[in-house]
């Protein structure tokens, strides 16, 4: 076959073929018209200049074997966001023009040039696997929407009769902690209850706003900061701070939580925010908490292999595991064969250290302190610890002062802090003082930060005597200042208390 010659008309091409064909020793000339639908693109002089053997040896090459196609797809884009679209029942194009379709124009189709793609053929089931990572390090606002994207393509092709075909999109990070084999799983899974089903697509809507959050690389985080009181110094100092979803695309967790479709892995999902936020931590300074439930450090991490990549992931961000903290929220859980201890003892031995947080709320912790031991080093007190004023209930302040006095002996048996949340006045926090109580994470001290403002203000967010937070919390202007600014250092500067 001699070389193709061209002709292109508005959105078709025509590709004209001179073969020759022998028949009883006579040489006939044939001439072949091919047509076929493409919009314009940079790589369509060279798509139509090749022959149609290098064509198709190419395309084949592109073929991967699965493990390959994990390897190149998954392994080599951790930390990108990465998506998997499954093609069925493909009609009016051969496998090899159809993947040569999606190789020429995916980058008109989704309007993108930063763009890989791999493809997998499953021949049992005759579906194409196409994997495609969009290597943008921007924010999520600039990254294209796939699935708009792919029923324009889809509706296109039906209507100019180019081919007909049906298709399912699934999209995860490709996170650091998690296996290969679990990322595609989950691609797989999704991308097959998502084919050619336009109820699914339309329910994960919010599902892919979800994704998108996740996915960005812009540091959406908040911190709640904790504040130490040195009762040397008489001073109080940010110390650290517990990390939440916030500050961007979510206000909280159960804003982001809702939109997640009931069909989806909670426990996976969960491990990606966690990811996140350590993410959006980068080079944060003091100590770092982070909420997770003891089952899903069960679940997540019983495979001590992920322990090992978790350590890795804080190390790559500027992190140290001995300023990473665990709080373990109240939930019941279950052990099988791997106990949350043995999980714990793992984290331990690479310096991370765990907070019980809600002490003494349910039953649960109390159980968590015993089988931990030491690895505990924070007890996170609830306000109805110390909440009740002898004035109101002679009974529960009482019992309030006995189970300070509990919590102080667990502490002092393991040389561990404990931290009062949601102190609301400045009697409480007097209180509070008075029985030794010298760590607080209080909306009356600060309001939620962005984990940005944090890092940058964490130095000059020290050593405030305790005669300027007294006075701040006892003014009636100033203390209306504070609820309103949420930034106790903030509003000592204001008012000239603190150059």
């Amino acid at each position: 076959m001699r070389k193709p010659y061209r002709k292109s008309i508005d959105n078709y091409f025509f590709i004209y073929y001179s073969i020759d064909i022998w028949y009883n020793g006579i040489k006939y000339p044939v001439n072949l018209l091919k047509i076929d639908f493409m919009q314009k693109s940079e790589s369509e002089e060279n798509y139509i200049n090749k022959d149609q053997d290098e064509i198709e040896k190419e395309t084949l090459q592109d073929l991967q074997d699965l493990e390959s196609f994990k390897k190149t797809f998954i392994d080599l884009n951790r930390g990108r966001p990465i998506y998997l679209i499954r093609f069925e029942n493909i009609h009016g194009k051969s496998l090899i023009d159809f993947i040569n379709i999606l190789k020429r124009d995916i980058k008109i189709i989704l309007e993108c040039k930063d763009i890989d793609t791999g493809f997998y053929f499953i021949e049992s089931k005759q579906s194409l696997l196409m994997g495609l990572v969009i290597q943008l390090e921007s924010s999520i606002e600039q990254m294209p929407n796939v699935d708009n994207s792919l029923g324009k393509f889809h509706q296109e092709c039906n209507k100019k009769n180019v081919c007909t075909f049906d298709y399912g999109i699934s999209r995860t990070q490709s996170n650091f902690i998690s296996t290969t084999n679990e990322i595609f799983n989950d691609l797989f899974r999704t991308a097959e209850k998502n084919l050619n089903d336009n109820l699914v697509r339309w329910s994960w809507t919010y599902f892919n706003k979800a994704n998108s959050y996740i996915s960005g690389t812009f540091h959406e985080a908040m911190i709640q900061p904790t504040v130490y009181y040195d009762h040397k110094k008489k001073t109080f100092s940010v110390k650290g701070g517990e990390v939440f979803v916030g500050g961007g695309a979510y206000k909280g967790y159960k804003d982001l939580i809702s939109d997640i479709p009931n069909d989806q892995d909670l426990k996976r999902i969960e491990l990606l925010i966690l990811e996140k936020l350590i993410i959006a931590c980068d080079h944060a300074p003091g100590l770092l908490k982070f909420n997770i439930s003891p089952q899903s450090l069960i679940d997540t991490f019983a495979n001590f292999e992920k322990v090992s990549r978790f350590n890795t992931l804080i190390r790559s961000k500027g992190l140290l595991p001995q300023n990473v903290r665990f709080e373990l929220i109240e939930k019941h859980y279950e052990e099988t064969e791997i106990q949350l201890k043995d999980v714990c003892q793992c984290f331990w031995d690479y310096g991370f250290s765990f907070a019980a947080d809600d002490f003494g709320v349910k039953s649960s912790s109390h159980q968590v302190v015993l089988d931990l031991g030491l690895m505990i080093q924070e007890f996170k007190l609830d306000p109805i610890s110390f909440k009740f004023k002898v004035k109101e209930d002679k009974v529960k302040f009482l019992d309030n002062l006995a189970f300070i006095d509990y919590c102080k002996k667990l502490a002092d048996n393991r040389e561990a802090v404990i931290t009062a949340e949601a102190v609301e006045d400045i009697e409480t926090l007097r209180f509070l003082l008075a029985h030794q109580i010298w760590q607080f994470q209080a909306f009356i001290l600060f309001n939620k930060i962005s984990v940005l403002q944090y890092r940058d203000e964490f130095e000059s967010m020290k050593d405030l005597h305790e005669d300027i937070v007294f006075e701040i919390l006892s003014n009636p202007e100033l203390i209306k200042e504070q609820k309103k600014v949420g930034h106790i250092f903030k509003v000592a500067r204001s008012n000239g208390l603190l150059t």
